[in-house]
Order: structure tokens, then C-alpha cells, then sequence
């Protein structure tokens, strides 16, 4: 009798061997005549212990990690098969308390199925919000969105319902539904976890949502550094069309959606809805000033629905378990559960997926057990490149987006990068003013100048050349780019500036290192 064994085809288990693990399962079986089903899941998240292994026993399934090649000769001579005793042996996933302490929604999929199986989807929950959605009227689906309270997993956090009934009342002959996949900011991986994990989950939301609004075209802008997810999202929609999930006839119901993948090109600016679209229709990716807002005048010139992935993968959750239960789940106006994605310096860094307020401290301690240098924990930079910098006094603010804000943070789309405290928090602002003076599209004046201007300026206080006069500069040219910039990727660039100086002004103190280069060596590109 063959036995289950799973081994991640996940991106980050593949760069800690994952392939080279199961490619050697597959030959010691061989070689001692056992008979292995080798199945390629999703990680679920626990990526101090990939290559996480897994098998199905009569017991259930049992895990091992972090299972290298050079150890799976030992793992047959323990009866790993049969979920014998070894050092690297976990127990049941479940029972491991980084993901029992979780209350998964959108991931509760991730690491159990195969990712391009439909009848695994399907056994698990999978499909039966479209099914539901196809036997409704559109205004009842927009109503069921607006009453879960899902608001859009990135920057703004913009409610969901709004821009639902925005686009369905739009009068056209053709509208789109969009999903920004360019997933850019430091510190996140969780859209990269689903399209490569759960891609029916994204594929399923993107069609429910074509039904609520009356679009019958749909899109999917996925990163350029993301190969793996663009093979597995590229077999899923094969497999969706030809299960009645995409196509002309949506599960025999006669309503079509049709859904496209485009590749972008690596601008972070495109992570911006407008600049998106201009990318999607072949155009350099720049900022489109609104009015109009791209629900009545999107891709095209027509009504389009943008969301992200993790926004789209809540949808048939609500769908089908209605809107009451999803807003169940939160705090305060945010309503339901985030993947909070832990990186930079801690001991257990992966994927958490819980009701928004909790805190940072129960994120960085309880879930990433603390620092990995074992050093205390100095800052914490929330919600991207363009996060304000949190110290440890801040530590205990619940994670919803008003809350949040009012620490002077921003949730954004959920990356948590730490850092010990060794950092030097003068340079992580220099980085992050330099940052926006690469990516930065080019179109407004405050962006482009003001963040080259500012890597300088930050540099002279750096060498501590007139500091007061340099450091009053900074901030005028940070309230500069706060209040005249076309887009958020100029708007937020202060923030991580601007939350160093106001909580670690010290280092901005510090004596100049000698013989240090005046400036860094990396070349400002100017547009």
C-alpha cells in the first residue's frame, strides 16, 4: 500500500533544499521497494523547520523537520513511514503551538492539499462559495462584503463594499476585475504563499467577484521575481477552466469569467493601482492622478475592481460562511483575520494568520520567539519599506488600522521585519529615503527630487556636517513630500524617516565612523 508524503514546493522551502529533499525520498524508496505517493504542498509557514516533512499515518499526519537530504537515509532506517521516532520528528502539524495558536481563514487550505488538485480543494472546503455566488443576485453578494467589513489587505485599507457597489452600479458594456499580485514590500510573502500554496482560493475569489459586479474579464499582475508562483498559478487556471471555474459556462451556470495572467516588470511603484494599470496596458508604470477613481475608469478607460491577493482569498470564506461570520473574527472597524508575515531578526520567522488586535509583542515573542541573535529587541519596522519604525515602548498596540495609525504606524499589507539592537536607525532612514529616490516613478516633483535630495542631506548628518541646520532640512523636505506628493509612494516616505528621528534620535547623533566613504557607493538613479 503506497503512503502519503508531503515535502513544500513553497519558494522558501525550495532555497532551503526542499527539492533536493524530496528528490531523494523519491530514490531511497525506490531503492528499497516502498511504495510513495510524493505530493508537493504549500509550506505551512513554519519556516525555522522547512523542509517540512509530512506523512500520512493511520494516526494522522506527522511531521519532520528541518529535514535536509543528507538526513532522509536516517528517516527510513527510524520507520518515518510509519511516523517512527527521530530527532527531527514534530509530532502532528497541528498540534505544534505556532500553528495552534492561529485562526486561519484564508490559509486554512495552505500545506494540507495539493495545490493544483481540484478534488483536494474541493474536499476541503473549496468551490462552494461560487457555488452559492451563482445562485444569487449581485447586490446580495456586494451586501454579504459589506457586511463582513473586509477592508483591502494593503496600504489604505480601503472597505471592500464600497468599491463592490462602486463597480457594479457603474454603467458599461465591459468591466474587469483586477488583482495586484506585485507583492513588493520588505518582510511579506503571504500573496507568494497562496499562489503557491491555495491558488484555487485567488482564482475562486477573482470569479465570485466578476459575478458580483457584472465583469467578465479578469487579470492577475503577479510579480516578476516570483517564477514558481507563476508556474503553479499558470496550471491552476488551466485546471480551473477546464473544472468549470473560469470560462464561458461557470459551473453550468451560463455567466462567464475569464481570468489572464500578466507578468510585471520589478517597479515596486506598481504595487500603486494606477501605476498597475498603466503597466497592464503596456504602458510605463506611473501614477494616474484621480479623479477618475480607477471603479468608474480603470484598465481601459472601464469600471475595474482592483483588490490584492489576500483581499480577493477572503472572498469565498465570506461568501460562504456569510459576512456575519467573517466580521466575527477582528477588532474595533477591522474586521477578520490577517496573515501577519514575521521576518528580519527572530528566532521563528513565517506566516501567522490571526483576528486582527493582537499585539507586536505577542507577534514578536510568543509567535517568533524573540530575536535570533538573542539580543534584546530594538525596532520593528510594520507594513513595508514605507513603515514608520516602532520601539519597544510601542510594542504592545493592538494590530488593527485604527489603532495602529494612532501609534503613528500603518498595518499595510502585514510584513513585520525586526531588529535587534544593534541597529543603527540613522541608516535605515538614510535606506529608506534612498529606496523611494530608486523606485520612485518619476512623474511629481516631491518624490523624485525630494527623496534624492534627502539621501544627501541624510547623508551630511551621517558625517555630522551642521546636523541642526541638516536635520531641520530633513524635516522640511519630509513635509514636502507628505503633502504634495500625486501618490502614497512619496506620501509615506517620511514615515520611516521621519518615526526614526522621533524615537531614535541618538543615532542620529552618533560620531562619525572615520574613513568612511562620504556617501554610499549604490547610484541614485534619476528619472
Amino acid at each position: 500500500m503506497s503512503v502519503t508524503v508531503y515535502v513544500p514546493g513553497d519558494s522558501a522551502a525550495i532555497g532551503v533544499g526542499a527539492n533536493d529533499t524530496a528528490e531523494a525520498i523519491a530514490r531511497i524508496a525506490a531503492e528499497r521497494g516502498l511504495s510513495v505517493r510524493l505530493v508537493r504542498n504549500g509550506s505551512r509557514g513554519l519556516f525555522w523547520l522547512e523542509p517540512l516533512v509530512e506523512v500520512v499515518t493511520p494516526e494522522g499526519r506527522i511531521g519532520y523537520g528541518p529535514v535536509e537530504a543528507h538526513e532522509v537515509t536516517s528517516l527510513f532506517d527510524a520507520g518515518f513511514l510509519q511516523g517512527g521516532a527521530h530527532r527531527l520528528r514534530v509530532g502532528p502539524p497541528e498540534a505544534i503551538p505556532y500553528l495552534a495558536r492561529q485562526q486561519r481563514l484564508s490559509f486554512r487550505r495552505v500545506g494540507l492539499i495539493d495545490p493544483l488538485s481540484i478534488a483536494d480543494y474541493e474536499a476541503h472546503g473549496g468551490g462552494r462559495g461560487l457555488r452559492a455566488a451563482l445562485q444569487a443576485q449581485p447586490a446580495d453578494l456586494v451586501e454579504e462584503v459589506t457586511k463582513s467589513g473586509l477592508r483591502g489587505r494593503g496600504g489604505a485599507a480601503f472597505p471592500a463594499g464600497i468599491k463592490w457597489k462602486t463597480v457594479l452600479n457603474a454603467r458599461a458594456e465591459q468591466k474587469y476585475v483586477v488583482c495586484n499580485a506585485d507583492e513588493g514590500d520588505s518582510g511579506t510573502f503571504s500573496d507568494r504563499m497562496i499562489l503557491e500554496g491555495d491558488p484555487f482560493t485567488l482564482i475562486e475569489g477573482m470569479a465570485i467577484a466578476g459575478v458580483a459586479v457584472g465583469a467578465t474579464e479578469g487579470y492577475v499582475y503577479l510579480r516578476s521575481e516570483y517564477p514558481h508562483a507563476e508556474r503553479i498559478l499558470t496550471a491552476a487556471m488551466q485546471t480551473a477552466e477546464a473544472a468549470g471555474y473560469l470560462g464561458a459556462d461557470l459551473l453550468g451556470s451560463g455567466r462567464s469569467f475569464r481570468l489572464h495572467l500578466r507578468r510585471g516588470a520589478g517597479a515596486y511603484i506598481c504595487g500603486e493601482e494606477t501605476a498597475m494599470l498603466e503597466s497592464l496596458e503596456g504602458k510605463r508604470g506611473m501614477v494616474r492622478p484621480k479623479p477618475p477613481i480607477p471603479a468608474l475608469s480603470g484598465l481601459w478607460g472601464r469600471p475595474t475592481l482592483i483588490h490584492n491577493v489576500m483581499t480577493l482569498a477572503a472572498v469565498p470564506t465570506i461568501i460562504d460562511q456569510g459576512g456575519a461570520h467573517y466580521a466575527g473574527f477582528g477588532a474595533g472597524r477591522s474586521r477578520g483575520t490577517l496573515p501577519f508575515q514575521l521576518a528580519g531578526n527572530l528566532k521563528q520567522g513565517g506566516l501567522v494568520e490571526v483576528p486582527f488586535g493582537v499585539t507586536l509583542r505577542e507577534l514578536l515573542y510568543d509567535f517568533g520567539g524573540g530575536s535570533a541573535s538573542g539580543r534584546p529587541l530594538r525596532a520593528v519596522q510594520v507594513g513595508g519599506p514605507l513603515g514608520a519604525f516602532l520601539p519597544e515602548s510601542k510594542f504592545d498596540t493592538p494590530l488593527d488600522y485604527e489603532a495602529f495609525a494612532a501609534a503613528g504606524g500603518m498595518v499595510g499589507h502585514g510584513g513585520i521585519v525586526a531588529f535587534d539592537d544593534t541597529v543603527d536607525m540613522a541608516r535605515m532612514a538614510r535606506y529608506a529615503m534612498e529606496f523611494c529616490a530608486i523606485e520612485s516613478c518619476g512623474k511629481c516633483t516631491p518624490c523624485r527630487i525630494g527623496s534624492t535630495r534627502g539621501v544627501e542631506v541624510i547623508d551630511r548628518v551621517i558625517q555630522g556636517r551642521q546636523r541642526a541646520e541638516n536635520l531641520a532640512l530633513l524635516k522640511d523636505l519630509c513635509d514636502t513630500l507628505s503633502n504634495a506628493s500625486l501618490c502614497a509612494m512619496g506620501g509615506l516616505t517620511p514615515s520611516p524617516v521621519l518615526s526614526a528621528l522621533t524615537h531614535f534620535p541618538e543615532d542620529f547623533q552618533r560620531p562619525p565612523v572615520p574613513g568612511a566613504p562620504a556617501r554610499a557607493s549604490r547610484t541614485i538613479r534619476r528619472h
